[in-house]
């Protein structure tokens, strides 16, 4: 007999022999829970001052002080959780992994579900703002817990975790293609848009030039005539520039938290305008290669096929045997590889504490060099060593 008379469980649907249906009925749920229910708590806020009059003179109260219990109630953990897991271990984004759920019973009796369900289980955004209540410290718990259940399925040995591979690579972000012309176009267009969203009337605001200097870069670009391109390109920046210092003007006759707000639009613009006309960066501050994510770095990591990505450098340990990720942390900056090793065995070895051991051996390739010293407890293998080629034919 079901709970429910017209609908099937999800136990009874799917085989429970599939592996997320195993790892659902062995992963600590309820830690996890526990470890990350701290992190939701209500935030205690200062308020607003409000300056008032009675009937003996001006006086002043805090508004909106304290504790609020409005709002929306928030989803169940287990199946914020379960979503991160999925979207990362099928490589799904957050669109793709919501609409999948919705299709796939062995994903919801993972998150948790006893009946199926056809509908979505939140909102995409949610996922986002997930993450960043979670924080890093809330994902490192996370990955502490998979090292557990790994370790207590007997999928990889306790003292295989002495042992690992510490790399570096590219977090790509999603962002267009950083041209100049591209970039210098997405700046008239948000300046107009700010301008005009405070009331700020612009002279012209060059919307139909713009778009065909952009086109007319793309083409001259295309067709390998570049001093036709630059000239393009050098009129999109004095487009710019000129907005940009239109908009200056005439702001200050406005809030002071508005004057704020555009002045931030303002400093990306003029950034833009100083960088496209040069090639190198300018007063030692890194180029702007994304609009809505000015964190975004070009690396090179010596790719034929890719030379050049746009993200973070991200640094990952691994195991020697059977590659379970034992770390994983972002660099901003793009510091020298060697620099980030100390960091990342440090993760690691406060990861491994729950389970009673700490590194060992890591192995490494040549960019790793020159770091031996610091980390004296631990026995670096580069790529030249022997003993390396050895242990990674074996696995």
């Amino acid at each position: 007999m079901t709970d429910d008379f017209f609908r099937n469980r999800l136990d009874q649907m799917i085989d429970l022999r599939h592996p997320l249906a195993v790892l659902a009925n062995r992963m600590p749920w309820q830690e996890i829970e526990a470890s990350l229910v701290q992190r939701w708590a209500r935030q205690v806020k200062s308020g607003k001052k409000i300056e008032d009059l009675d009937l003996f003179g001006p006086v002043s109260a805090v508004a909106g002080g304290g504790v609020s219990n409005a709002g929306r109630p928030r989803l169940p953990t287990r199946l914020m959780v379960a979503l991160l897991y999925l979207k990362h271990a099928f490589n799904e984004s957050d669109e793709d992994v919501i609409q999948r759920w919705g299709e796939t019973p062995t994903w919801q009796y993972f998150s948790g579900n006893e009946y199926f369900e056809h509908q979505w289980p939140c909102d995409p955004t949610q996922l986002g703002r997930f993450r960043k209540a979670l924080g890093e410290e809330g994902v490192e718990e996370l990955l502490a817990r998979t090292m557990e259940v790994a370790v207590t399925l007997k999928l990889i040995a306790k003292k295989e975790l002495t042992r690992m591979i510490v790399d570096s690579t590219v977090q790509e972000k999603a962002v267009a293609h950083p041209t100049d012309s591209k970039l210098l176009e997405t700046a008239r267009s948000k300046v107009v848009e700010l301008a005009k969203a405070n009331g700020i009337e612009l002279k012209q605001t060059y919307a139909k030039e713009g778009q065909l200097l952009g086109y007319k870069a793309g083409r001259y670009a295309h067709a390998r005539q570049f001093k036709r391109m630059r000239k393009a390109i050098k009129r999109q920046r004095t487009i710019v520039g000129r907005l940009q210092r239109e908009v200056a003007r005439k702001m200050t006759t406005l809030s002071q938290a508005i004057q704020e707000t555009l002045g931030q639009t303002l400093d990306k613009a003029k950034r833009l305008v100083t960088q496209t006309g040069s090639r190198k960066a300018v007063d030692n501050r890194a180029k702007l290669y994304s609009w809505h994510a000015p964190e975004v770095e070009c690396i090179s990591k010596g790719k034929s096929r890719n030379p050049y990505e746009f993200g973070v450098k991200v640094g990952l340990a691994m195991t020697l045997k059977g590659n379970l990720i034992v770390g994983a942390r972002s660099f901003p900056g793009n510091p020298y590889d060697g620099h980030t090793m100390h960091e990342q065995i440090e993760q690691s070895a406060i990861l491994m504490q729950g389970l009673g051991v700490k590194p060992e051996v890591v192995y490494a390739d040549l960019g790793y060099r020159g770091v031996d010293k610091d980390n004296p407890d631990i026995e670096i293998k580069h790529r030249c060593h022997a003993q390396y080629e050895n242990d990674t034919q074996t696995r």
